[in-house]
């Protein structure tokens, strides 16, 4: 068993079992520590009143519906961020000119918080659905940008040689070269975004939470100090976002099985 080596691996068997017993202790912990009282449970409520919850919330509150909503809104978002990423991400690379111009201010944009300045989007495109998937677009593309620059930076230029032995015209090594070994790789920083993706989205949906979504309704839920069902919308959150990390990953075992050798 390599389960107390240093960098050990573990079957997918094991893997599970113990990860199992982590949650178990996760939630006796939980449980022992709203039981004794040690905090307070207008704080955090016992892992039972937050299993209640879930009910209510289906019932009562439409989490279904408003999942949906969040989750369309975080597709739509996703797949804008992705097509611009990759278009402008492919030029600052690949042009030394274009790069030099926009790729220091494109660098710097990583660090306005964009919480800050929810103002501007509301001005440009108003509080409705195309403002909140704006804003999420706009949070995953000053990360995205950069990582495809670089990846595109990063490739072996024996690869870029050899292709041009070849007679390989620019096009060519862009589709035959550039292409493929970005995308090979710029599957796994796509899905390093997922969890910064919701983060967004449940700003966004702080704005007119009237519309729906899950973070307009734990929003909701906490100003009527209803904590457990705060605590449930971010379970359903993370099981969520850990659904999208499988499809994610089982797309790209499909695309590049050869990564998965």
């Amino acid at each position: 068993m390599d389960l107390f080596k240093l960098r050990g691996d573990i079957d997918k068997k094991t893997g599970t079992i113990v990860g199992l017993i982590g949650l178990a202790i996760l939630l006796v912990l939980w449980g022992s520590i709203t039981g004794l009282g040690l905090i307070p449970k207008q704080l955090l409520p016992a892992p039972w009143k937050v299993l209640g919850a879930f009910g209510e919330l289906h019932f009562k509150d439409a989490l279904v519906r408003n999942l949906s909503y969040s989750v369309y809104l975080n597709v739509m978002g996703y797949v804008e961020a992705i097509v611009i990423s990759l278009f402008v991400g492919f030029l600052l690379g690949l042009i030394p000119l274009f790069r030099g111009l926009f790729s220091g201010y494109l660098n710097a944009a990583r660090f306005i918080p964009l919480p800050a300045v929810t103002g501007l989007f509301i001005a440009w495109f108003g509080i409705e659905s195309n403002m909140k998937i704006q804003f999420l677009a706009c949070g995953i593309i000053v990360y995205l940008i950069p990582v495809v620059m670089q990846r595109v930076l990063e490739i072996d230029s024996v690869y870029e040689h050899t292709a041009i032995m070849l007679g390989a015209t620019p096009w060519q090594r862009i589709t035959r070269v550039y292409a493929p070994y970005v995308m090979t790789k710029i599957t796994d920083d796509i899905r390093v975004l997922v969890a910064i993706s919701w983060t967004y989205i449940i700003v966004a949906e702080m704005i007119n939470s009237s519309s729906g979504g899950v973070g307009a309704l734990a929003y909701l839920c906490a100003r009527q100090s209803r904590v457990d069902k705060v605590f449930a919308v971010l379970i359903v959150i993370v099981m969520v976002g850990f659904v999208q990390d499988r499809i994610f990953q089982f797309i790209d075992r499909k695309m590049y099985p050869f990564k998965y050798l």
